[in-house]
């Protein structure tokens, strides 16, 4: 009994200065994406609308504040990071904007197995800031698709692409573009979400 525990100390001894040479992980800032729409009193629609998170590449489909400093490289910022991958933020950011529109008050997502007469979705093909020579600017594009939840038929199909310029090549500046490029966003899908909707034969 002895020697065993004669053994366990130097085993002990050994892990525990194993632990101390490991690396450390780097601490991120976390960001959100922030909204600076305001509420407004439109009037209400009948039908029902479950906003679904988009289909996207793998690496987007990450928290990774993702950036194009040239070309085709695509790369993310250091120690930086969403505060949920960037389907979700998207898909978030979009239940928000109908919200606070209040047009389309039957609002559910796809985290529910809830019945609705309409689906929101589509593919997020860029969700990034790019450089253009000293230049940055956020890229959000997205090919977006309304579909009738009776019979999963497409009813509309429509490409968004945002461009807003950055003042600033400093993370905090780039995540204020990306709330900027998503309050145009929204307000542009939400606008055709409900024009879509409401010209849309009923079943």
């Amino acid at each position: 009994m002895k020697r065993a525990y004669q053994l366990i100390i130097p085993v002990a001894l050994a892990l525990v200065s194993a632990c101390s040479i490991l690396p450390k992980a780097d601490p991120s800032d976390v960001y959100r994406l922030a909204s600076s729409q305001t509420a407004s009193q439109g009037t209400p629609v009948s039908w029902s609308l479950r906003v679904n998170k988009p289909q996207t590449s793998e690496f987007l489909d990450s928290p990774r504040i993702a950036v194009v400093p040239n070309g085709d490289l695509i790369s993310s910022y250091a120690n930086s990071r969403w505060s949920d991958p960037s389907p979700v933020l998207l898909r978030n950011r979009f239940m928000d904007g109908f919200q606070r529109d209040g047009r389309v008050t039957l609002l559910s997502t796809d985290d529910t197995n809830l019945q609705s007469d309409y689906e929101l979705g589509g593919q997020l093909l860029a969700f990034q800031s790019e450089y253009r020579g000293s230049a940055v600017e956020v890229v959000i594009r997205l090919d977006a698709r309304l579909v009738r939840g009776s019979d999963q038929r497409i009813i509309a199909s429509r490409r968004f692409e945002i461009h807003q310029p950055v003042s600033d090549t400093k993370v905090s500046a780039v995540v204020a573009g990306f709330g900027q490029a998503g309050d145009q966003l929204n307000k542009q899908v939400v606008d055709w979400v409900v024009q879509q909707g409401n010209a849309a034969p009923k079943r």
